[in-house]
């Protein structure tokens, strides 16, 4: 696909560094990097130049590069300008491209064109967005298996397998003349397990690699001075809330990100949910409903000594159906009682103490499992939420074809909504509309 313009941006980080890149793109590239630097780009050679404004006056110096179509990331003509990384000099470098015929490149542009061009297909691409956005090692290689097309190949094959099935199967539509039993000869029941049970395998693949992309969101509630304070402060190991004696502290949402083991976990301390006159600390507890509802793992504090007491602390109500929950029971430093977990159906319980660290470990762990984590970070490809949606529109088609063996045309249609649905995952069949979403998210510049 041949693109008419040519386009432009910093394709580096904003702010001051030691170097800073202006990327172009398009039928005009080499032209334009010609004019700036007043002599011919050379394909694949590191010319050292001046970069000339219009009036022939310097606006910088540095190395200017020229990638050749179609062997570029985007596949057409690329010139890269890296000078010094001020700003400054960087703006007035893209406005002289402007001048020169060159428009500024949309958000993820140059990826676009590349996935347009046959460079990458589409979670490529997006993994190119997930590099840049990794928050951990485990992301980064998460993504650079997607970028690679370790997960790309994985669909491909169920694809390809698929197409064979489709083959047949529409054969038999074609010419019933020929009487084939096809479903006994093909062995397309048996087929067809395989292929969900290798969708099975990939989906749970996919949901290890959403975690390492999006992470999980786990929140802290419970009563006034149970200690979700210091629990917050004992997971992110940094002081990030105050801790005092004195009940209804935290009146507003306190957010912290960490990662444990390479998965992103986003942790919320909120205000203590008790009946209170005072009006700010009553919108503190509206917003810890709000937060409660958003969550996906539920940290429910309590004190080792509650039950002594006589005072009953109760789950608060409204918590999404999907949501995990973890009952903590905290400060068994005052008890005497050991770190411990134990575990009743879906119900899992951590004794721990806040203040002195005993059971932060066993409750590091309990998130994990919580979230869904399998601990398969090395194996693991980035995914994202709309990959996991196709694999189970491809799994739902695929049961559905096993229930119509007895109808090839019924058969024939379900094969091939399967199929579109993987090729809906790289690209193969994807709505403009989709394209325009996922691309905007990239930075300018990529």
């Amino acid at each position: 696909m041949e693109h008419a313009d040519t386009i432009v941006a910093v394709a580096t980080a904003s702010g001051r560094a030691g170097i800073g890149v202006v990327r172009l793109s398009g039928p005009r590239a080499r032209q334009i990097g010609h004019e700036i630097c007043a002599r011919e780009l050379s394909p694949r050679r590191a010319t050292l130049a001046s970069f000339l404004a219009a009036d022939a006056v310097p606006l910088d110096q540095g190395i200017a590069l020229y990638f050749a179509a179609p062997g570029s990331y985007t596949g057409e003509d690329v010139v890269e300008l890296q000078g010094h990384g001020g700003p400054a000099v960087l703006q007035l470098l893209v406005q002289r491209c402007m001048e020169l015929g060159a428009r500024p490149a949309a958000p993820g542009e140059f990826t676009q064109r590349a996935f347009l061009n046959g460079k990458l297909d589409l979670v490529q691409a997006e993994s190119v967005a997930d590099l840049i956005d990794a928050a951990s090692a485990a992301a980064v290689r998460g993504a650079m298996r997607s970028l690679s097309g370790v997960f790309s190949e994985r669909i491909e094959s169920i694809a390809r397998d698929l197409l064979d099935m489709r083959v047949l199967v529409e054969a038999v539509l074609d010419f019933p003349e020929e009487e084939l039993d096809v479903l006994r000869h093909a062995a397309i029941p048996e087929r067809l397990q395989q292929l969900a049970g290798r969708l099975r395998d990939l989906r749970s693949q996919a949901v290890q690699g959403r975690l390492l992309r999006e992470g999980t969101r786990a929140v802290l509630v419970g009563k006034p001075n149970v200690g979700k304070s210091s629990l917050m402060n004992r997971l992110a190991q940094e002081e990030v809330a105050i801790v005092t004696d004195v009940p209804g502290t935290t009146r507003d949402a306190l957010r912290y990100e960490l990662a444990i083991e390479g998965v992103p976990i986003h942790v919320v301390d909120t205000a203590g949910l008790r009946d209170s006159a005072d009006r700010v600390e009553r919108l503190g507890i509206e917003r810890t409903l709000r937060e409660i509802a958003r969550a996906d793992v539920v940290l429910w504090v309590t004190e080792a000594l509650a039950d002594a007491s006589g005072d009953v602390d109760v789950l608060p109500s409204g918590l999404p159906a999907s949501a995990r929950i973890i009952h903590i029971i905290n400060k068994i430093d005052l008890s005497g009682e050991p770190a411990k977990r134990s575990e009743a159906g879906s119900e899992l319980t951590i004794w721990l103490s806040a203040k002195t660290g005993d059971g932060i470990e066993l409750l590091r762990q309990g998130i994990l499992e919580a979230a869904g984590w399998q601990g398969d970070g090395e194996a693991a490809f980035m995914a994202r939420e709309r990959h996991l949606a196709a694999l189970h529109d491809c799994t739902a088609a695929l049961e559905r074809a096993g229930r119509s063996l007895s109808g090839l045309e019924l058969l024939a249609e379900e094969l091939r909504q399967a199929h579109r649905a993987l090729g809906e995952i790289t690209g193969a069949v994807t709505a403009d509309d989709l394209l325009g979403e996922i691309f905007s998210r990239f930075c300018i510049g990529k």
